[in-house]
This record gives C-alpha cells, structure tokens and sequence, in this order.
C-alpha cells in the first residue's frame, strides 16, 4: 500500500452532483481496500487563470492509502470523468492527517464572517 495525495476540480456546473462524485470515489477507495487519511471539501473556488472557459471549479482534496494497481484505475477514471475537470495524484512518503493550510484559511475565515 501506498499514501497519495489527491486534488481534482469539478466542473462549476456539476456541484450539484458533488454529493454524488464524493461518494463514488469515497466507496471506490473503500472497495479497494484502501484508507481515507484526510478528505477535504474546499468548495467553490475561482481558478488562478481559466481553463476550457471556466472561472470556477469545486476543489476536493484527499489523501488515501491504496495499492498501485487501484490508483491507476483510479487515475483513468479521472480521464474519463466528464464531471473533472483538472486532477493531480502525487504519491508521498508519508501519511498526512493533519488539516491542510487550505482549510485552515477556509475555516478562518468563515469564523471571522461568524464574528461579524
């Protein structure tokens, strides 16, 4: 078993399905006998510069234990994904289960719009 990191953008107009996407990929991981170490739903998102025409996408960040076969299989899937827009699969060394900067920032600031 190896730990991945994976983030993939979700077409802006696919979130209402995103329920459904989470769970699918969430159920695969699952089957294949791998862990969930860290799952992270960062929403709605403007893009650093606009890809296929779009400004937006919805951002899903997991890191996941599984084996090399099962990650290729999860890899195609992502190609073939009409809902993906972009993915990236980095494998680490280690497991990471702390909340990342990202959600640390999110987190801050729907705090602070709570405060106000």
């Amino acid at each position: 078993m190896y730990n991945y990191e994976i983030v993939f953008l979700v077409y802006p107009d696919k979130t209402m399905y995103i329920e459904n996407i989470l769970n699918y990929y969430i159920n695969f991981v699952n089957n294949k006998n791998g862990k969930i170490h860290r799952f992270e739903d960062w929403g709605l998102r403007y893009l650093s510069y606009s890809i296929k025409n779009m400004y937006k996408a919805h951002y899903i960040l997991m890191n996941i234990e599984i084996d090399k076969v099962s990650i290729k299989e999860m890899e195609k899937n992502f190609l073939n994904n009409d809902s993906i827009l972009r993915f990236i699969i980095l494998k680490k060394k280690f497991t990471e289960i702390n909340s990342s900067s990202m959600n640390k920032k999110i987190s801050k600031l729907n705090f602070n719009l709570l405060i106000k």
